[in-house]
């Protein structure tokens, strides 16, 4: 493995002294790669990226981003790196050109550097045609175009993207993905926090799993699935059937049952596959229990998340504190 360009070493942080954000977190993050932070609203996604773009300072612990510790030497670090949060952060009067040239001014390009580095930013990002109008006059998807094109004026070396499709039509979250993809081709390594598992799987190299502000497990996202053991089955039963459902399920697959805390619905490795639904739908028939829906299927990253943390992965859990109260198709070739 190359030198991680991003590295996390132990990093706790704990807001009003009871709600523990992240708990002992530690990970790598290879350079030239889409790294996925996967979790449920509250899970401490924003909080380690805002620790890792020197926003704020944990608890105990340490990290560095491009060989640089970001709670050592702040300002040299955000000269490495390049951010787009939850909500697009751009002035709605003043046009794509202005806020992407404003950019450039804080990051310390002079004048004439400023204006030609945000003329090839919204060329790269597909903002060229609209660069001169008002940004209150742009779409919801070309707002976070326009917040991604502010992120690589200064020309980082790993961008953080926090959620940076929420709240965007399916077309433009396609056009996001196809850019971010476009990014780590170019040589920008890409740390992307998101609660959609279908981006996570179309679009990182590598996904780290946070529940409760604690890593459960990391890896491509075919190790993840793996680790379920090949194929699975879905089923539900009535309510007053459940507890000898999972009984006999427990029995034949050899494997703990997982049940969805929303639908009640009960997933359950099938390590040989259809010959283990048949043993299912023999061993329920003969206990007079008939499932009202039941079905054999690929793992997918639904299946990991439920099984890891006992939820799906869109489950709404208590929101991290933020500033000022905020919150929040050409696909990546995997290599």
């Amino acid at each position: 493995m190359a030198t991680p360009i991003v590295r996390v070493e132990g990093i706790t942080k704990t807001f009003g002294g009871k709600v523990k954000a992240l708990a002992d977190v530690t990970l790598e993050v290879e350079p030239g790669i889409i790294y996925g932070l996967l979790g449920p609203n509250g899970a401490g996604k924003t909080t380690l990226i805002r620790v890792l773009t020197t926003l704020l300072r944990p608890d105990s612990g340490r990290a560095e981003v491009a060989g640089v510790d970001v709670l050592a030497d702040p300002k040299t670090a955000r000269t490495k790196i390049g951010l787009a949060g939850q909500f697009a952060a751009v002035d709605d009067y003043l046009t794509g050109r202005e806020n992407v040239e404003m950019v450039g001014r804080l990051y310390g390009l002079s004048i004439a550097e400023s204006k030609r580095r945000a003329g090839q930013v919204l060329d790269r990002i597909r903002l060229d045609q609209a660069a001169d109008r008002q940004v209150k006059t742009y779409s919801g998807g070309m707002q976070r175009r326009l917040d991604l094109a502010a992120s690589l004026v200064g020309r980082p070396e790993v961008l953080f993207l926090d959620e940076p499709t929420t709240g965007i039509d399916p077309r433009s979250r396609i056009d996001v993905w196809e850019l971010i993809s476009d990014l780590v081709d170019g040589g920008t390594t890409v740390l992307l926090t998101t609660q959609y598992l279908d981006e996570a799987d179309q679009l990182a190299d590598r996904i780290a799993v946070i529940d409760e502000g604690r890593l459960i497990s990391e890896g491509t996202s075919d190790d993840l699935k793996d680790t379920l053991g090949g194929s699975v089955i879905e089923l539900s039963v009535p309510a007053d059937r459940q507890a000898e459902t999972i009984d006999a399920l427990r029995a034949i697959c050899g494997a703990e049952p997982t049940v969805h805390e929303l639908t009640s619905e009960i997933t359950v490795p099938a390590a040989e596959g259809a010959k283990t639904l048949t043993d299912v739908v023999r061993t329920l028939d003969a206990a007079s229990i008939t499932p009202t829906d039941i079905a054999l299927h690929k793992p997918s990253l639904d299946d990991v998340f439920l099984t890891l943390t006992g939820h799906p992965a869109e489950t709404k859990t208590e929101e991290e504190p933020v500033p000022n109260g905020r919150r929040g198709r050409r696909l990546r070739r995997k290599t």
